[in-house]
């Protein structure tokens, strides 16, 4: 079967809401009904904004390493206070950019984004976003009665290309990889440390329709991707790598 790419629109949304019953209004609104082995990727913004991860910029008080973070990247003092407090880890940066890793994800300014937001207000990644997919996979499942995948999803640079893709930050119902170690390619030759990030090349297959903009699609489903369900709770380190195994991290450390 082909695969399926639905867009789901909604409705800008401005305080908080219930993420759950937005979905399935979106849903019937868009005459779609979930399918068993569906995927839903869905906005990590829309997730974070129906728990109000959203800070007003104004009432943020810089703390002195905030200051010396926005003297050392040319930020703003109150931008950099947030980056401190939302950031696992601070590898470096340019002026403009902080390279953090947040959950476990390295991203510029540990995620923050102003765009699709009240002005003067930015949004955070959401609370707890594994456990936002479970709860929403079970709930999928008691009010369907089907068994589907669920990806928490955000934009992302790549190193070295322009413009953004999809990676998913949390999901559950689906293995989020496919380990293609010891498998043959082609020409015969065995496959030694492949795996293949099913649950980011679904998320990046969602963002094309999502759009960057005023497109008011926080939601995708997308069907016969032929992703492998799971009842297992999913984790991060599922997804993610030690930063000693990354070969971007390790490899940029090491300066020729």
């Amino acid at each position: 079967m082909p695969l399926t790419v639905l867009p789901v629109k909604s409705t800008l949304k401005k305080e908080q809401f219930d993420l759950f019953e937005s979905i399935v209004l979106d849903l019937e609104n868009a005459q779609i009904t979930p399918q068993n082995g569906d995927v839903l990727v869905i906005s990590s913004k829309y997730v974070a904004n129906s728990q109000g991860r959203v800070l007003e910029y104004d009432k943020i008080v810089p703390s002195f390493d905030a200051e010396k973070i926005g003297n050392r990247f040319h930020i703003k003092p109150k931008m950099a206070e947030i980056i401190l407090r939302e950031s696992d880890k601070i590898f470096g940066g340019i002026p403009g950019f902080v390279i953090t890793s947040s959950d476990n994800i390295i991203a510029p300014n540990a995620g923050i984004d102003k765009s699709n937001t009240h002005s003067g207000t930015v949004v955070l990644y959401p609370n707890e976003s594994y456990l936002v997919a479970e709860h929403l996979r079970r709930k999928v499942l008691l009010k369907y009665n089907i068994h589907v995948g669920i990806i928490i999803t955000d934009s992302r640079l790549m190193p070295g290309r322009v413009g953004t893709v999809g990676i998913a930050i949390a999901c559950s119902g689906i293995e989020p990889t496919s380990d293609l170690r010891g498998e043959k390619d082609l020409y015969g030759n065995v496959l030694k440390v492949t795996f293949q990030a099913i649950a980011d090349d679904l998320a990046s297959i969602a963002n094309l329709k999502m759009g960057e903009g005023s497109d008011a699609i926080p939601c995708v489903l997308i069907r016969d991707s032929e992703a492998r369900l799971s009842d297992r709770k999913m984790r991060e380190n599922d997804m993610a790598i030690s930063y000693e195994e990354c070969v971007y991290v390790r490899g940029l450390g090491t300066m020729i």
